[in-house]
């Protein structure tokens, strides 16, 4: 499965006067589409995703944004002294996200379970992880609020939430040494990767997303966030430091191009297949992790924070999904078993293939416009507080309007 961003970001506004930045908006954004076109099986449009041309896709992109999010939004309120509140509100945000992951999952196995049954197709049940679940759905739903059974392609947003709990005490340790804080997360993810540390899945194997090791990448992301990522921007747009990510971004290109080109296959020597496979996405290979780190450099130089191209109404689209990322992200998630399941059953041609990626591209954008019309109307409303009828003074004979009882009145 592919990642995705899941995870919207927290409103600025409220926890400190700093402007909005679109980059994350737009590479959240991005990032959802490619999550939508990787989801689909045989989909020719994935070509147009990471995940092909080099080592990491929007995996990486997404953990590492949604960690650089919380640091942006949350640091004005902890070095203000709102912990508290801070805690309060990232908290709240991770019990939403579960409810939201909670719906999402009995929606999707739903939409799977109909679709086997409809068209008598167990390979939906197998190919999805679902058929456990429709034989055992007493034990499988008690898993799955323990977040240890997910179906495939439901794998993000329980990495999430798990994060989003841990935040406060990254933010804690952040805001007191924060050098030793980021050095201690890459000692766990080392740590990690040798002692196979993981969380346990049921009935067996681990978290596709090793949390022990994805952790790296979400605390370095609120490691920049906080505000050091301006102390090391000028070596990361250093022409030295360019060139090198321009290398290593080139020669994970040719060595992902010769997995899918039988002509390419003898490319990479077998003694450097050795050394660098298998390149595992569920602990975060450090070939990952590097090619994702070469890009993020390539990113920070050719996408500075006022390139105007970000307020165009081209890119605007994309922005839009970025900013509703939890809607666009479950919608996808749906959307993209409605792709493959047209695929399956009506044509899997590349026409049928480019025609239900744009559909499902555009109805995302829907899905995310109407998330903003949702947020911007009003929520305040005045509504008269009454008193009991037993205790409401009876009108004397006479008595004015103006004379009786003032009504007070609240906002809700």
């Amino acid at each position: 499965m592919a990642g995705v961003d899941i995870g919207k970001e927290p409103r600025v506004e409220i926890l400190g006067p700093r402007e909005r930045d679109l980059r994350l908006d737009f590479l959240r954004g991005l990032g959802q589409w490619m999550i939508f076109l990787d989801h689909i099986p045989y989909n020719v449009m994935s070509w147009l995703t990471l995940r092909n041309y080099g080592f990491c896709d929007a995996a990486e992109f997404f953990v590492y944004i949604s960690g650089y999010s919380i640091g942006f939004a949350y640091g004005p309120a902890i070095r203000s002294g709102e912990m508290v509140a801070a805690i309060k509100r990232l908290w709240t945000r991770a019990a939403q996200l579960y409810v939201a992951h909670v719906f999402l999952f009995l929606f999707f196995t739903a939409q799977i379970a109909r679709a086997a049954r409809r068209f008598d197709n167990p390979m939906y049940k197998d190919e999805f992880n679902v058929a456990q679940f429709l034989e055992n759905p007493d034990v499988m739903i008690q898993q799955a609020l323990l977040l240890k059974y997910k179906p495939v392609n439901l794998d993000v947003l329980p990495l999430y939430i798990v994060f989003v709990v841990v935040a406060p005490l990254i933010l804690w340790g952040l805001m007191r040494r924060p050098t030793v804080t980021l050095v201690l997360s890459g000692l766990l993810y080392l740590v990690s990767r040798t002692a196979g540390w993981n969380l346990p899945s049921f009935p067996d194997g681990h978290w596709y997303f090793n949390p022990f090791a994805w952790q790296f990448l979400f605390v370095f992301g609120i490691w920049c966030g906080f505000g050091n990522g301006p102390q090391i921007r000028p070596w990361v747009k250093s022409w030295p430091n360019q060139t090198l990510s321009w290398i290593i971004v080139a020669v994970a290109f040719v060595i992902a191009m010769s997995w899918n080109f039988e002509a390419l296959w003898g490319l990479v020597p077998e003694a450097v297949g050795k050394v660098i496979y298998p390149i595992d996405k569920t602990s975060l290979s450090p070939l990952r992790l590097i090619h994702f780190l070469a890009l993020l450099t390539i990113v920070v130089k050719l996408l500075p924070p006022d390139l105007p191209a970000l307020r165009s109404r081209a890119l605007h689209p994309i922005i839009l999904c970025g900013q509703r990322s939890l809607p666009v992200f479950c919608f996808g998630v749906l959307l993209s078993f409605t792709a493959h399941w047209i695929l399956r059953q009506v044509s899997g041609g590349v026409a049928m293939q480019i025609f239900v990626s744009l559909a499902g591209i555009g109805l995302m954008i829907g899905i995310a416009w109407v998330a903003t019309w949702y947020r911007s109307l009003p929520t305040l409303f005045t509504v008269p507080v009454t008193m009991p009828v037993a205790d409401e003074p009876a009108k004397q004979p006479g008595e004015s309007k103006a004379e009786q009882p003032e009504i007070v009145k609240a906002s809700v």
